[in-house]
């Protein structure tokens, strides 16, 4: 990139910020008049000038609705920044495309790699990347703001029109000032508690405004840079969706069969509707005439068969065509919502998804559609309309555009077949009608209660939960391999927890049969701790007709998530794959397995070092497992945005991975703040898929990164260091008597936990002890009071006992890190998290607490805190914190000094709550100070 482009870029972002703070000051002073607004810009000098004792007095004398107005300018500030920084991020990668330079996980350069491997013609037709998205309570701002954003983001991308003179100034800064003018009056956080219908068409919202868009330009690019380089390609699939929201009932009891179906539903939805947009403009596009131009017979007799009988279409046989393709597209639309057995959801609520659902399309095809829809719920579902022509399939849609394809290329008019034409081909062979595959995920404790139940009321066996391991196996093998009847026939009382376990099996089972295989094709099994995990979701799998003897039409995958279970997964597996049933259901999958590996659990069970080592030794083992048996282990990574579950930065995270660990396949989990940031907007969305594709298939072909010879040396070492960092970390969160109550003390989780940032309760049952507390808040609130603590507690003393064990030590280390990518990546993402902790901030939390005791849990926190930073500095031989990443510390330094204010009103705030001091009806304001920090941080769960 050249040197002027980049002051460039500096200073167009430093006049959007600047234009940016002066609309939101203008604004926030016509709304809370002069003497708050005076008081907000004092506020902003003393952060300036790092006066934060006085910060502290200046903000304890605001009253509560002063402290409204001042909550919410430092909450929308940051999120001004952020959207200017992604309009900046977006300009940087679109010219570095355009100049043909190179750029961190650019897909030509990655094509240009792998047209040295051998089988690379293989790789890039199997590699499948999946991010899933899901709906943990981390993502905290609204739709409403989301769609503001959205817009804010659409204008700041034409300032450079504004700069040159080809957009009218007046009106841009007219238009950009309304809708901050409407965010700063606008409800930053919800008032009701979500519910999964929300989290669903929530979510939508990046399809619709990014993610087709994106995934279908990458995927015809993928193939196009391949066959530049003489790869040719049948029908790769670099990028596909998953999504758990619907599926996922671990911990949720709003999960149910009906949510899963509406999951579903909505999805398909989703995306018919696209292609009824696309075939739409493609009626408008394609206007060739018969006067100039033949048609096959195939394209006229579906000319013959459509409805527009305008007098002006006589001669343009291309556009009755398309008509009667869309036709066909809008009544498997009708007939998707009439035969989807949503009986048990209110029309009301149907509607109201519907709605919520074409909200967020600007195309008038998808409101013309869903008004008809509307208007016609009750037809639809009786089945009134079944007579019309619809189409079965994705295949048959497909075909019918493809006697589109033949007649143009056969009469000289291939090259017309670019643009729309070519995404909405894509489109298909990408989303079909399903649009993302939906994962079930449950709890093996329940799947355990559901097996128990239904062996007792069979009159199998009375007391299954107290069997052995070994005679749990005997009984569920002889049930999956030697009767085929189902459990569930019996005429006995079912409990409303087995009732309610077979009803969204059985959804399952009714959607596979109507959307395909592709809707859904795994079932999650959290806390997976033995073998007879497995086959009890076996049982309940067999019980709907998803599992047989020969085939799983739905794989059952395993999460190994604390310390302990990752230990164990090699056991549990080794004897797993050795039965002959799963033989067969692993063949009848391709002879791929998946297992899915939880960071959030063994990062609280066991500190950042000792999660991080024992997941990298797993996939090691996993894999090494899977070639014994000859299948390929593939990898589902639950990562969350923060560091403490997993989180930094992606290429790298990829690439860091154990070589040979990635077979085709990967999946991770997108949440929070992270889909926004990652996929937001269409530019944003196409960097970061085009990024999780070139690492995947850096990390597939890229062997010699680290000298095997050092490696066993390399592994030996971190041993050692994990060890001690495990016993440092459990010594303080599980052995220090005062813990437990510094933690509820000088953390806001108690008001994280009534925040209504998703439909999933912050704990899976009464908190008692950390151990059970959902691992999502729980890194939350130690983002909110900037300790960030699953991001680096223990890391400091290990290495530091390591190095003073023996001179040469540190020098290993500092070798370790230049060599091993796994050992950076590490390190780096703790220099990350150091970076945005403020142990003054921090030290203010701790004196929430009432006890001088537990207010002493800080310091010994404080002292790891320094040593950790210390020791990573010296590793890395760096001066100061981010030195490798320029641009995320010229991005923090941005917006600290906002963001930082929020934490001292939160202080406040909280210290008012808890003393009874606080207005019921204020209490919303925590909930805003806990928003704007989550934002300026760009991560919180």
């Amino acid at each position: 990139m050249t040197q002027a482009f980049e002051q460039n870029q500096k200073k167009n972002l430093q006049e959007e910020v600047a234009i940016l703070t002066t609309i939101l000051n203008e604004t926030t002073r016509q709304v809370v008049g002069d003497v708050i607004f005076e008081k907000i810009q004092n506020l902003v000098s003393l952060s300036a000038d790092d006066d934060f004792r006085l910060l502290e007095q200046e903000i304890a004398k605001l009253e509560a609705r002063e402290l409204t107005f001042v909550s919410r300018y430092f909450a929308i500030l940051p999120l001004l920044i952020n959207i200017s920084e992604d309009v900046d991020q977006a300009y940087k990668i679109n010219y570095q495309n355009n100049m043909g330079m190179d750029y961190l996980g650019k897909m030509s350069s990655t094509m240009d790699m792998m047209k040295e491997v051998d089988e690379a013609q293989e790789i890039l037709e199997n590699i499948n990347v999946v991010p899933v998205l899901t709906a943990h309570p981390t993502q905290v701002q609204r739709k409403t703001v989301l769609e503001l954003t959205n817009k804010i983001h659409e204008l700041l991308r034409k300032y450079r029109d504004v700069q040159a003179g080809v957009a009218n100034r007046d009106k841009w800064y007219s238009d950009l000032r309304r809708y901050v003018e409407l965010l700063m009056q606008t409800d930053i956080i919800r008032d009701k508690k979500l519910k999964v219908k929300n989290e669903i068409t929530n979510v939508m919202e990046y399809y619709n405004n990014s993610l087709i868009k994106a995934i279908t330009k990458l995927t015809r690019q993928y193939k196009e840079l391949a066959a530049e380089r003489g790869i040719t390609l049948n029908n790769p699939k670099p990028i596909s969706m998953g999504m758990w929201i619907g599926g996922d009932r671990d911990g949720n009891p709003f999960v149910t069969a009906d949510t899963l179906k509406l999951s579903a539903t909505v999805q398909s939805e989703v995306i018919l509707n696209y292609y009824i947009d696309k075939l739409s403009e493609l009626y408008r596009t394609f206007s060739l005439s018969t006067n100039l131009h033949q048609v096959t017979p195939e394209v006229q007799a579906f000319a013959d068969q459509s409805s527009d009988r305008s007098v002006y279409r006589e001669n343009e046989p291309y556009r009755k065509a398309f008509h009667f393709i869309q036709t066909k597209m809008i009544q498997t639309l009708l007939n998707l919502n009439g035969q989807s057995s949503l009986s048990s959801i209110e029309d009301e609520e149907r509607r109201n998804t519907y709605s919520d659902i074409n909200s967020a399309t600007s195309n008038s095809g998808s409101n013309v559609v869903a008004r008809y829809l509307q208007s016609r719920v009750s037809d639809v579902t009786a089945g009134l309309s079944e007579e019309q022509p619809c189409y079965a399939n994705p295949q048959e849609f497909k075909a019918d555009l493809q006697v589109i394809e033949q007649s143009l290329k056969a009469t000289g008019n291939g090259h017309l077949l670019t643009g729309d034409f070519a995404e909405i081909m894509q489109a298909i062979d990408v989303f079909g009608f399903y649009l993302a595959s939906i994962d079930m995920r449950q709890d093996s404790s329940v799947h355990e209660a559901c097996v128990d139940e239904l062996l007792r009321s069979a009159n199998i066996v009375a007391n299954y939960s107290d069997l052995s391991e070994e005679d749990k196996c005997a009984i569920l093998l002889k049930e999956l391999t030697e009767d085929p009847r189902t459990l569930s026939s019996t005429h006995a009382e079912k409990s409303e927890l087995l009732q309610k376990e077979l009803a969204i099996f059985q959804a399952a089972r009714q959607l596979k049969d109507q959307l395909g295989e592709e809707v859904i094709k795994q079932h999650i099994i959290s806390h997976t701790e033995s073998v007879s995990d497995l086959f009890e979701l076996a049982i309940l799998l067999k019980e709907v007709g998803l599992v047989d003897t020969d085939k799983a039409r739905v794989q059952i995958v395993p999460l190994f998530e604390t310390i302990e279970d990752l230990e164990n997964a090699k056991g549990i597996m080794e004897s797993y794959l050795s039965y002959d049933i799963v033989k067969n259901w692993i063949a009848s999958n391709r002879h791929y397995q998946e297992i899915m590996l939880g960071y959030s659990d063994s990062n609280k069970d066991g500190g950042y070092l000792a999660s991080g080592w024992t997941l990298y030794k797993a996939q090691n083992e996993l894999t090494a497992i899977g070639e014994a048996h000859g299948i390929k282990i593939t990898f589902f990574h639950g990562r969350g945005g923060t560091v403490g579950r997993g989180g930094g930065p992606s290429y790298e995270a990829i690439t860091s991975q154990p070589f040979g660990s990635i077979k085709d396949r990967i999946r991770l989990t997108e949440q929070g703040e992270i889909i926004e940031n990652k996929y937001g907007n269409k530019d944003a969305a196409y960097y970061n898929l085009e990024m999780l594709v070139s690492a995947t298939l850096d990390r597939m072909v890229t062997r010699m990164i680290t000298d095997p010879s050092e490696i066993e040396g390399f592994r030996a070492t971190m041993e050692g260091i994990v060890a001690d960092s495990n016993v440092i970390y459990r010594d303080l969160v599980f052995n220090n008597p005062h813990f437990y109550d510094y933690f509820f003390a000088a953390s806001p989780i108690r008001e994280i936990s009534s925040l209504n940032i998703g439909s999933r309760p912050a704990a899976r049952k009464a908190i008692t002890e950390i151990g059970g507390l959902r691992a999502i808040p729980w890194v939350f609130s130690w983002s909110q009071n900037r300790v960030m603590l699953p991001g680096w507690y223990g890391v400091g003393s290990a290495f530091k006992h390591f190095i003073d064990a023996e001179e040469g030590n540190l020098a290993k280390l500092q070798h370790m890190y230049e060599a091993w990518p796994f050992f950076h990546s590490l390190l780096s993402n703790v220099d990350m998290v150091l970076s945005k902790s403020n142990m003054n901030i921090a030290f203010l939390y701790s004196q929430l607490a009432e006890t001088k005791e537990v207010r002493e849990v800080f310091y010994t926190i404080l002292d790891e805190w320094q040593l950790t930073k210390d020791v990573i500095l010296a590793i890395e031989q760096h001066e100061d914190l981010l030195e490798e990443s320029p641009s995320l510390k010229a991005s923090l330094d941005y917006r600290l000094p906002y963001f930082n204010v929020l934490n001292y009103i939160q202080i406040e705030l909280i210290k008012r709550m808890r003393s009874g001091q606080l207005p019921l009806d204020r209490e919303v304001l925590i909930h805003i100070t806990i928003n704007g920090i989550a934002t300026g941080l760009r991560n919180s769960g």
